[in-house]
């Protein structure tokens, strides 16, 4: 386990007794049933001060929660493949501004849908291309197929685009085949476009996304843990995956599906994540640890670098965590409306503190999981928070923004 020992608090000027709020927060959630077992980590100025586990990771096999447990992260994968991108944008291999179509070409004659009549979609041509930027800060037009506002969902459901059988240039292809929900810059919508991405890695660098993520990320940074799936030597340190409605699959959060019990969605041993996958996912493809994921976080707070090892140039990572959202797409939200937000390279970004209504600074940025991890990096505060637990739907307990509370009215210098 890759986490170093905690300090005082006070240390690093926060309240041990404040912070002890955190603690109960997490304490409450596991008392209460509504979370089977969750970690949480804090650290301040290159400092861990809190890294604790509670409940259990396995309920029906009786496994505690440990510090060593290995997560899901779905979409905690996106940052980690905005970073491979922004590498190769280092090397010269590409620029943010670069069509897609340049480096995919089947991107080429992709066409956007403004409606629909009794002939079936109407289609245009897109008023710019669809660059890479758009594709970091998801304004691609692009979408996922989990919404019900553009007939374009509905084609990706026909087209079953969650299918986890295709590799990922097989998807790719495929994804080039439907039609955009808008215009590239037009809306800020969650897509799959992270993997559009990871694939454009994988062209440039001639390696699968693995295998790039593997020699590039998480050799260097000492992340042990982390990979596209759970090793064999890893199972018994996997956690399972619970919801409110007894099914194991993505079902809608509605009051006739909810009988207010936490219910298992996904046993350890029989999940997808215990083998190789064929699809690899840079939208939401990896598992984790909360001490490798503390790796990726301090490198990033570190502006490119830990321990003597730079994957990116401070002024890259400026450029990952600034706002690149225009006003009148601000805030973002998926579904609910996230206040105060922007979106910068594969990463949200604070940019109206009063406005998200919670204590914080101007500039915060992170990410989470569909199964309801997050992370946060306070760049002014020298902060990192990571928060993991395995539960569907993510955002549907306020847990993220009460942690939020709970920590910054720990912080007194």
């Amino acid at each position: 386990m890759n986490i170093p020992e905690p300090v005082r608090p006070e240390k690093v000027g926060v309240s041990s007794q404040r912070l002890e709020r955190v603690q109960a927060l997490c304490r409450r959630y596991v008392d209460e049933e509504k979370l089977a077992g969750v970690t949480v980590l804090v650290a301040r100025r290159g400092q861990v001060i809190l890294c604790d586990a509670y409940g259990q990771r396995d309920r029906e096999a009786g496994q505690p929660m440990t510090l060593d447990t290995v997560f899901r992260i779905y979409s905690m994968t996106k940052p980690i493949t905005t970073v491979a991108a922004l590498m190769l944008l280092e090397e010269g291999k590409l620029l943010l501004l670069d069509p897609v179509a340049k480096h995919l070409p089947e991107f080429a004659d992709v066409k956007v849908c403004v409606g629909m009549d009794v002939g079936g979609p109407i289609l245009v041509e897109p008023e710019r291309p669809m660059t890479i930027q758009d594709l970091m800060r998801h304004t691609s037009g692009l979408s996922y197929g989990w919404f019900v506002d553009t007939p374009v969902d509905q084609m990706y459901r026909d087209a079953q685009m969650g299918r986890r059988e295709m590799t990922l240039a097989e998807a790719v292809t495929q994804l080039a085949k439907l039609p955009l929900a808008f215009h590239p810059g037009r809306a800020w919508r969650y897509s799959y476009a992270t993997d559009v991405l990871g694939r454009i890695v994988e062209v440039i660098s001639g390696q699968t996304l693995d295998a790039f993520f593997q020699e590039r990320i998480f050799d260097p940074l000492g992340m042990t843990e982390t990979g596209f799936y759970v090793r064999p030597e890893q199972v018994e340190r996997f956690a399972a995956l619970y919801n409110l409605t007894g099914q194991a699959v993505f079902t809608p959060i509605l009051p006739e599906n909810l009988n207010g019990t936490l219910h298992l969605m996904e046993a350890p041993a029989e999940s997808r994540f215990t083998k190789p996958p064929v699809f690899l996912s840079g939208g939401g493809g990896l598992v984790s640890t909360t001490g490798d994921y503390l790796r990726f976080c301090q490198m990033l707070l570190n502006r490119g670098e830990l321990d003597g090892v730079r994957l990116l140039g401070p002024k890259t990572v400026e450029l990952m965590t600034m706002n690149h959202l225009p006003s009148e797409l601000i805030p973002i939200g998926i579904g609910e409306k996230d206040y105060g937000y922007g979106f910068g390279l594969g990463v949200k970004v604070l940019v109206d503190v009063a406005a998200s209504a919670e204590p914080g600074s101007l500039g915060i940025y992170g990410w989470g999981g569909a199964a309801s991890t997050v992370f946060d990096i306070d760049p002014q505060e020298e902060l990192i928070t990571i928060f993991m637990t395995q539960f569907m739907p993510s955002g549907y307990y306020p847990i993220r923004r009460e942690l939020q509370v709970a920590l910054y009215q720990s912080i007194l210098e």
